[in-house]
């Protein structure tokens, strides 16, 4: 691979001057893996394009890769970056009172900063930055909130939302990670053309709601739906939503326009499904019966061999782009000037 070799020395440089700034060989490893002949490590980490960078933290691969700059300076620039404090220690809790409540806020009260308890909230905070802002208060400072000894709390987006308070173990990173990726990472996300292919890098088909921007009334329905018939599938889809005029591409490859929105799709990288009516989202089962029907592999039956005979299809397959679609299809959707567009070629990323 061309790109791969002209990386190669520029990724050893730079490995070289964080080696000097970080002696310590167990603070920072700068590894290579030749994927031709480790192919059962590529494909466990879903990785088809080459060269890529990931970044591991405690054991565990970060949903961001590295997709900055390829030169030594920028790299060596990005690990700097990882390894400063990702946590914010409050000086007094006033600053608790103007925090940002359009963010989701992390607290950590502690006793005292040399601690297994602060040192495992460090570790969550290290792998989870990018999806919470999190703070810390210690001694005197946290004491009125360390009533029942250390404490760690969720702030939620909006003025009036109540705070959640964490009630497991403080020195189980197991728990307080689960507990603190449910609060941090929205079970429905917005999917844009900025983490389009992160997201598509997770491996999981997506479920979307294209809507209207200041249409809020569908996607609150849709979240609420999502999480009563689907919080027990999180975990193998991933549910979205996205702009109808910024995702008309998409939005015209499945033979629809922004004026038809809200609407609702299922993309398995290998077809395209949309959901019958979004009138019925509220019919108790449908949207979770739309999902199994894609587990089960009836949605991909459907789509090549038509309804089954005793059933009506639940979702409207769309045409295959692994397969030879109408030149159509392609002049639809080559004028964007985002790589991006939800649908791919079957060996595209």
């Amino acid at each position: 691979c061309r790109f791969s070799q002209m990386l190669h020395p520029i990724f050893e440089e730079a490995s070289n001057v964080i080696k000097e700034e970080y002696p310590d060989k167990n603070q920072v490893v700068f590894a290579r893996v030749d994927c031709d002949q480790h192919s059962d490590i590529a494909q466990r980490y879903r990785i088809s394009k080459y060269p890529t960078l990931k970044l591991f933290r405690n054991g565990m691969m970060m949903k961001r890769e590295y997709r900055g700059q390829r030169s030594v300076t920028a790299i060596a620039d990005y690990i700097r970056q990882q390894k400063s404090n990702p946590i914010r220690e409050v000086q007094d809790l006033e600053e608790i009172t103007s925090l940002d409540r359009s963010r989701r806020n992390i607290i950590g009260y502690f006793e005292q900063k040399d601690s297994d308890n602060y040192r495992t909230f460090e570790r969550v905070a290290n792998i989870l930055h990018d999806d919470c802002v999190f703070f810390s208060a210690f001694g005197a400072i946290s004491k009125a909130e360390r009533f029942s000894g250390d404490n760690v709390i969720y702030k939620p987006p909006g003025e009036n939302a109540p705070d959640m308070v964490y009630l497991g173990s403080l020195t189980n990173f197991d728990l307080i990670y689960a507990w603190t990726q449910d609060k941090c990472v929205p079970l429905v996300r917005e999917i844009t053309f900025e983490n389009g292919e992160e997201l598509t890098e997770e491996g999981l088909p997506f479920l979307i709601l294209f809507h209207m921007k200041d249409d809020l009334e569908s996607l609150e329905k849709f979240q609420q739906e999502v999480a009563r018939q689907l919080i027990g599938e999180k975990g193998t889809i991933n549910f979205l939503h996205a702009d109808c005029d910024k995702f008309r591409h998409p939005l015209l490859h499945i033979q629809k326009i922004p004026a038809d929105c809200p609407v609702i799709a299922i993309d398995s990288f290998r077809h395209m499904y949309v959901f019958p009516d979004f009138s019925d989202l509220s019919v108790p089962g449908k949207l979770k019966q739309f999902v199994l029907d894609l587990h089960s592999g009836k949605l991909h039956r459907e789509f090549h061999h038509g309804p089954d005979p005793t059933d009506v299809a639940p979702g409207q397959p769309i045409q295959d782009l692994a397969s030879s679609p109408p030149e159509s299809s392609f002049q639809k959707l080559a004028p964007s000037e985002h790589r991006y567009t939800l649908l791919r070629e079957k060996d595209e990323l």
